[in-house]
């Protein structure tokens, strides 16, 4: 029993992938996917999002993007408990402004 209350609940994000065209452009950035992630925190949802996008076998069929890369941008919705816009950098993923999307 004290397993079950120790462990975080996991929650499912409505996660969408924005990239631009071609790597390493700064502007003109387009949702390239939407897809539900699970995960405990933000940082585990993007973990997850990373790994997915960028193992061949996990990839989905339907997903038309490229590898997850720096610069790629993934917008996680949680409706009424807000938007987060993450930024892959060379560092790891950072929080970023809604602006940088055009």
């Amino acid at each position: 029993m004290l397993k079950e209350l120790s462990r975080i609940r996991k929650k499912i994000y409505d996660v969408t992938i924005f990239q631009t065209p071609e790597f390493r452009q700064k502007k003109g950035y387009r949702q390239v996917y939407r897809t539900e992630i699970e995960g405990g925190s933000h940082s585990e949802c993007l973990e997850n999002v990373f790994r997915k996008f960028n193992i061949t076998d996990c990839i989905p069929d339907d997903y038309e993007g490229r590898f997850i890369s720096t610069g790629d941008i993934v917008f996680i919705d949680e409706g009424r408990f807000g938007q987060y816009y993450y930024q892959l950098k060379p560092g790891g993923w950072q929080n970023i402004n809604r602006i940088h999307i055009r």
